[in-house]
């Protein structure tokens, strides 16, 4: 058997008690027993499974991660050990979780051209972005229930905002925001429980025009009255989500069908302008009410404070971002990545230092997405054009698993319900990775 089995002839051995948070029946006997020194992660899972079948036959194998003092385990033990300063002839107590990857691959969601754009945040539904000038929603991931028509170049943004339902919505009624290579940003509405065998194809009921080139990307305030955008005119904007005499949401009666002809377009500009960055703006969160932040291929990335416009930190980072997100540990942590195929977190908690707190070198091309998971502080996922996606945990500077489906660039990726994955990219295709178990 290789270094990782547990029937490896092994004149040395670590005495270990295996602990765990997880419920039953994933609980093991927390005496301690003596194994090889040799084990990785794969020998310490079989010897987890085999105690937990002992007390339950019925028992179904789970791969397993493991911790010492908070780290994950991504080396032989002994050398992890030695590596920490930890001392083998005591006895070691070893944290297990469930192992972070995905079980199961669906068959991809075919679009037209390259998927540029994906957002995940809506349990119910994907929407993707795409390259044929259309946005789309795809029902439990799969099914195409809405097209969103109208823009006149490749839709490059998708935002789902999280508006308020008032007595003329309802919380079926979900609201958009796309932006396009044809410099606009569009407003949509459309009915989340409305489904038929062919796809309804609607219209956006507000038209955002400002932008001198390409909107690259959006991100909605928490309240969801309002919207910014990143683009290749080297500037962020502010827009309103509502119009005057909308109150404190839009009307259900603005959804429209792309033949409602009759009825025109709202045309809106911009409420406010963040000026500074001196190339492009790839891309833009907004997680707090006041604060914003972007990063540019200007190789910096700047906090904005909303009420006054102006940047509270400008962090220059070496090199050309592509994709940033907020969030880890008191959800301050700043992930990018870009034109090298390495992913960085900062803390800017952390005065008078720009220097990344991780590093993470596994990609061999651009990253072109990253984000953080929804609830833990210690996964992230980054897509990338070598074609792959890949999980992480700041525990360790390893990848927790790579996603390989696609055959081309990754453009996009993003979390969905949780426990999946949705990217897509240059191959046409939407993936949906599930079955993924975060603690």
């Amino acid at each position: 058997m290789d270094s990782n089995g547990i029937n490896e002839d092994s004149s040395r051995q670590v005495r270990v008690r295996f602990v765990t948070k997880l419920r039953p029946p994933f609980k093991v006997p927390t005496t301690s027993i003596a194994v090889p020194a040799n084990l990785s992660r794969m020998g310490l899972s079989e010897i987890v499974n085999l105690l937990l079948k002992n007390s339950n036959t019925e028992f179904q194998t789970t791969p397993f991660d493991f911790l010492i003092d908070g780290e994950l385990i991504r080396m032989p033990l002994e050398q992890f050990l030695l590596a920490k300063g930890i001392s083998a002839e005591k006895i070691i107590e070893i944290e297990y979780i469930n192992a972070v990857a995905p079980q199961k691959q669906r068959d991809p969601s075919l679009h037209d051209d390259w998927v540029s754009t994906v957002d995940g945040t809506n349990p119910r539904f994907v929407l993707t972005g795409c390259y044929d000038n259309l946005a789309r929603i795809w029902k439990d991931g799969s099914i195409c229930t809405h097209v969103l028509q109208g823009h006149n170049g490749a839709v490059t943004s998708v935002n789902i905002i999280n508006h308020k339902a008032t007595s003329s919505t309802s919380s079926n009624d979900i609201c958009i925001a796309t932006g396009s290579k044809d410099k606009t940003l569009r407003l949509w509405m459309f009915d989340a429980v409305e489904s038929g065998n062919n796809p309804v194809r609607i219209g956006a009921f507000k038209i955002l025009k400002g932008h001198t080139s390409s909107v690259q990307s959006i991100s909605a305030k928490p309240s969801g009255d309002m919207v910014c955008s990143g683009s290749w005119d080297c500037s962020i904007k502010l827009w309103k989500v509502a119009s005057e005499g909308d109150g404190d949401s839009v009307s259900v009666k603005k959804r429209r069908l792309v033949d409602d002809v009759d009825e025109p377009q709202l045309e809106e500009d911009a409420t406010a302008e963040l000026v500074g960055h001196t190339q492009c703006v790839s891309s833009v969160v907004w997680p707090e009410s006041q604060t914003i932040y972007s990063a540019s291929w200007d190789h910096s990335i700047r906090t904005w404070d909303v009420q006054t416009g102006k940047a509270t930190l400008n962090m220059v980072c070496g090199k050309a971002l592509n994709c940033l997100d907020v969030g880890g540990e008191g959800s301050a942590l700043l992930v990018a990545g870009g034109s090298d195929p390495v992913l960085r977190v900062w803390d800017p908690r952390k005065p008078g230092s720009t220097a990344p707190i991780f590093q993470f070198s596994s990609h061999s091309s651009w990253i072109s997405t990253c984000k953080w998971h929804p609830r833990s502080i210690f996964h992230l996922l980054s897509a990338s054009y070598d074609g792959n996606v890949m999980l992480w945990d700041l525990r360790t500077a390893w990848p927790l698993a790579k996603i390989d489906m696609h055959k081309d660039k990754v453009l996009c990726a993003d979390w969905w319900k949780d426990d999946s994955i949705a990217s897509g990219g240059a191959d046409s295709k939407l993936f949906i990775s599930s079955g993924i178990s975060i603690s």
